[in-house]
């Protein structure tokens, strides 16, 4: 996958915000809660997002998946290479990464947002 496919992606969960964090980091939140993180300018697409805490061994035991760093106590992995994933799995996780956050936020703030689809 890569940084506008993976934008693609991102976008297209409700309640959905994009900003630029630490000066070169584009940030994907819910509800002010970061679910992905990906920097656009290195030579080669990374990215970073939350899996379920049953998968983080699982997904950092792959070639090309490690733990986030300074996120991997919070169960982040991040892909310095972008041919582990899939496509498909990718955006899978994507989506997982967003639902894990969003189950993070009050009831009114889900409610305001509005149910996964």
């Amino acid at each position: 996958m890569d940084f506008e496919a993976a934008k693609a992606v991102c976008r297209t969960f409700p309640g959905v915000t994009e900003d630029l964090k630490w000066g070169e980091v584009n940030v994907f939140s819910v509800g002010g809660k970061m679910f992905a993180c990906t920097n656009a300018d290195l030579p080669a697409f990374r990215i970073s997002f939350k899996v379920d805490d049953d998968r983080f061994l699982e997904l950092t035991d792959r070639p090309g998946i490690i733990p986030a760093p300074y996120m991997a106590r919070l169960k982040w992995v991040y892909t310095d290479d972008p041919k582990s994933l899939s496509d498909e799995e990718a955006a899978g996780l994507l989506r997982r990464s967003w639902e894990l956050a969003f189950a993070k936020l009050t009831k009114k703030l889900q409610r305001e947002i509005g149910e996964p689809t």
